[in-house]
């Protein structure tokens, strides 16, 4: 991690999001600020969840969560991911302060329907990683580069990330953030999701302490 001052700055020249909408949000896990970005080189769009004055000089709790319609909205146990998206949310609700930047990237950015053509492989035996390769797709094809613009137009500058992911912490720092703290998400998973999250942290790198 680099070294922590107030003069961090986004590695790009120009900023390639914009925010088109704001609002309240109240919610069951607490009250928040919500608003919509969209990219200014793609069809892309961005929800941001975040509570409290944000300030570059004060590390403040980030997470870059993927969308994962079968986790966040179905409720699926074959993964972590509307747990980790739930618990962020109450992290920060304890906290008074933090930004949860929600990307479309679903299926490690191959998309829906893509994703369930995955999940029909790993209906045959493949793991996570195998199912998008036989695909033809990356085992991870996300990009964090305008996730990490939007922190920085949200005021930020040194972040405590909330993920399990060395190559998303890595993305946020080498995007001009200072990341002071990598901030633990794991959450307790039913067994259907214990081979996809020992794949993610026997093929994928993931820092999963728990996971055997």
């Amino acid at each position: 991690m680099k070294e922590s001052n107030n003069n961090c700055k986004p590695a790009v020249k120009t900023i390639s999001v914009e925010k088109v909408a704001a609002a309240n949000l109240p919610t069951k896990r607490g009250s928040f600020k919500i608003a919509g970005y969209r990219s200014l080189n793609s069809d892309e769009e961005f929800v941001v969840l975040y509570k409290g004055e944000m300030r570059k000089e004060i590390p403040t709790l980030v997470r870059i969560h993927s969308q994962c319609l079968t986790g966040d909205v179905f409720g699926s146990i074959k993964c972590d991911c509307g747990p980790q998206l739930h618990k962020a949310m109450e992290l920060i609700e304890a906290e008074g302060l933090g930004a949860i930047v929600y990307q479309q990237q679903e299926g490690r950015g191959i998309g829906i329907i893509n994703k369930i053509r995955a999940y029909a492989l790993q209906d045959e035996g493949a793991d996570t990683v195998e199912a998008n390769e036989k695909l033809g797709f990356a085992a991870d094809a996300r990009s964090y580069q305008q996730c990490a613009e939007i922190l920085f137009d949200l005021g930020l500058c040194k972040v405590r990330v909330m993920s399990n992911n060395p190559d998303k912490l890595k993305a946020l720092e080498d995007a001009g953030l200072q990341i002071v703290e990598r901030v633990p998400i794991e959450v307790k998973a039913e067994e259907p999701a214990a081979q996809y999250m020992k794949t993610k942290k026997e093929k994928m790198g993931h820092l999963l302490d728990k996971v055997v």
